[in-house]
């Protein structure tokens, strides 16, 4: 599975994102934060989010082939501890789960358009404070 797009596509969202956060942390610690970082900082998850979350259900549906076929991390009875586990049903049950988190219980649109009510707070009052510059 390494060798698919998809995981360069959210190993790309969340290096990009990483970089801009801690570059965000350490100038805004120094007390002078560029424009450019404040900037990415509120207007590249508007891309990278999606990005990163379709990379990871991309790769995860591109794994459960191998992952069937292996019985990758999967228990299976009978055993001392009566208990099994399969890892494809369960790659499965996390791929639905995103559906459910967009539609029914908002977390992912909640915080992107938290974001979106950040990125519009602060990049705003950044450019009322220039023209008085």
């Amino acid at each position: 599975v390494q060798g698919e797009d998809s995981v360069l596509l959210f190993v790309t969202a969340w290096t990009v994102t990483e970089i801009i956060r801690y570059s965000f942390y350490t100038f805004s610690l120094l007390d002078h934060l560029p424009y450019l970082i404040k900037w990415a900082r509120y207007t590249l998850f508007i891309v990278l989010y999606p990005m990163g979350v379709s990379g990871e259900l991309l790769t995860i549906y591109a794994a459960l082939p191998f992952v069937r076929q292996a019985g990758l991390y999967s228990i299976s009875l009978p055993n001392k501890y009566n208990f099994s586990f399969d890892y494809y049903a369960f790659l499965i049950l996390i791929m639905i789960s995103y559906i459910p988190l967009f539609l029914f219980f908002p977390v992912f649109p909640q915080l992107y358009f938290h974001m979106i009510h950040q990125r519009r707070k602060v990049l705003s009052h950044t450019e009322e404070h220039k023209k008085f510059e």
